[in-house]
């Protein structure tokens, strides 16, 4: 996976980066759809997911740091992030109303976005690009980008 010296070249930082978000996502998505905890639901990505392999299926290696930050940020920051998103989204449509792998993702890109200091247009276009992978022939990448562009001028309006 690295590029010989041991280190990982800085495109297999962004897959691994890219990686952790999706699981963080698919993290969050099971949290909220059986009420499992926060360390129980890690312990099983890490252990069962995150890079995983059985004679079925191959599970992309992830950054792991990267994963468990956004998923702990998410949970811990969760009420602040729900506020960011509900400014964002049309009266008409709090977060509690809107698909639950949307409220996902929204919910990790806003960790992401208030706990991580990533560039906030590195971070709407890494979650515009997930929002197709989740939503492959729909609309919701229009929806997400519209949403996190907003979530991201409040949050970091210092940086536009």
């Amino acid at each position: 996976m690295s590029s010989g010296k041991g280190k990982p070249s800085m495109e297999e930082k962004r897959s691994l980066r890219r990686a952790a978000r999706f699981y963080a996502v698919q993290a969050l998505f099971q949290m909220e759809a059986s009420e499992r905890g926060i360390a129980e639901t890690l312990a099983e990505f890490e252990t069962h997911r995150i890079g995983a392999q059985t004679p079925d299926e191959s599970w992309a290696e992830a950054d792991v740091n990267f994963f468990r930050r956004l998923v702990e940020g998410a949970v811990n920051r969760q009420a602040a992030v729900d506020q960011l998103t509900d400014r964002a989204l049309v009266a008409k449509w709090p977060i509690n109303r809107i698909d639950p792998t949307l409220r996902a993702l929204f919910r990790a890109a806003g960790a992401e976005l208030v706990t991580i200091q990533t560039p906030p247009k590195v971070v709407i276009s890494e979650f515009v690009g997930l929002a197709g992978d989740f939503f492959p022939d729909s609309r919701e990448q229009k929806f997400v980008n519209a949403v996190l562009d907003h979530m991201a001028h409040e949050a970091r309006a210092a940086e536009f």
